[in-house]
């Protein structure tokens, strides 16, 4: 007998708070977007934005103020300087636009100015990165082009595998590639154009009645909406790490969400079991007790990483946090409750 610790005839009624998760994830994102627009978008990390970052480790912890009056007279513009993973690494970011000198120019300049002004404390430049502007925007475009992408293919597998309509899957993929063309006509910027194909898709899935693949799409935009709204109010910054962080948290939240959708399709083929809200609900609770276990386990993991792992992962285990909590509960707040607003189709399902 498998390990559970929900018991079986358990009958928690998901469906019954839905309109208040909808609200709840409504306000959720609507706050994110909010301080997105306020600071003008995400505070991008030098993989995206371009500049340079020099990380230094010190003997003993200094204060940022301290550390700054040192490299006063450096002559290094728009420096800015942070601490780097817990009080007790006494490390620090240092962060520059792109300058004219090179790498080891301006590692000299750091170098003999904390020699002459912090004597009493030793240090080590432990990294030193540069990346350019033209380089940071085409990793910016890569990386939403990935994001998009993932979401699309994702839509195309859950209408074949759930709704054995491949070639509306079909249909849907050449109609969002004529959109997207369409788009790029305009010379949108990336940023409005993967939001433009989004909704595209969004649509499309809607207007083909793709039910299982409109939910799990939702589910996915609205738990990376979440992640990346989060990480606007707490002034995180958008790196490379964030990206793989936001593809990971996609690809979890589907397995969490094809389980219970594979639930549903079984019991709707199965004898008739009460209203299609009580099939949706039950199959939830069916499978509760697995997607407690596994996603507390993925947690327990994702958390020694973000309190052990150091600054380096600190931010990947953090928007891997969020988004496994936020990706547990669409699957059971968000994706399953949009099948329920296509009505009662087990009857075609059958078939």
């Amino acid at each position: 007998m498998g390990l559970t610790i929900i018991k079986p005839n358990t009958n928690f009624d998901f469906i019954g708070f839905r309109k208040f998760a909808f609200a709840l994830s409504g306000l959720l994102i609507l706050i994110g977007i909010v301080s997105l627009l306020i600071k003008g978008g995400p505070r991008y990390g030098i993989d995206f934005a371009g500049g340079m970052v020099v990380q230094i480790k010190f003997d003993q912890d200094i204060k940022v103020r301290s550390l700054k009056d040192a490299l006063k007279n450096t002559g290094l513009p728009n420096l800015v300087i942070q601490r780097f993973g817990s009080d007790t690494d006494h490390e620090y970011l240092l962060r520059l636009p792109l300058l004219k000198q090179s790498g080891e120019q301006v590692r000299k300049l750091i170098s003999e100015a904390l020699n002459k002004n912090l004597k009493n404390n030793k240090f080590e430049i432990q990294r030193l990165e540069m990346v350019g502007p033209k380089v940071g925007k085409d990793l910016k475009n890569k990386a939403l082009e990935a994001l998009f992408y993932a979401v699309l293919l994702i839509a195309i597998y859950i209408s074949g595998r759930f709704e054995h309509k491949w070639a509306l899957s079909a249909l849907m993929a050449a109609a969002l590639g004529f959109g997207v063309y369409i788009l790029k006509l305009v010379s949108l910027p990336t940023s409005f154009l993967i939001v433009g194909a989004m909704l595209i898709t969004l649509f499309l899935c809607w207007y083909l009645k793709l039910k299982y693949a409109l939910g799990a799409v939702v589910a996915l935009i609205h738990d990376v909406t979440i992640t990346v709204g989060i990480f606007s109010l707490l002034n995180k910054e958008f790196d490379l790490t964030i990206v793989a962080a936001l593809l990971t948290i996609i690809g979890y939240s589907l397995n969490d969400t094809i389980i219970v959708f594979d639930r549903i399709r079984e019991n709707l083929r199965g004898k008739k079991i009460g209203t299609f809200a009580q099939v949706i609900n039950k199959s939830i609770n069916q499978t509760l007790s697995r997607t407690i276990l596994t996603s507390g386990t993925t947690l327990m993991v994702v958390l020694c990483l973000l309190i052990f792992g150091g600054g380096v992962i600190h931010d990947f285990a953090l928007a891997l946090f969020i988004g496994i909590l936020v990706g547990t509960y669409s699957s059971i707040y968000v994706a399953s409750p949009i099948l329920l607003s296509f009505g009662d189709t087990r009857a075609k399902d059958k078939e």
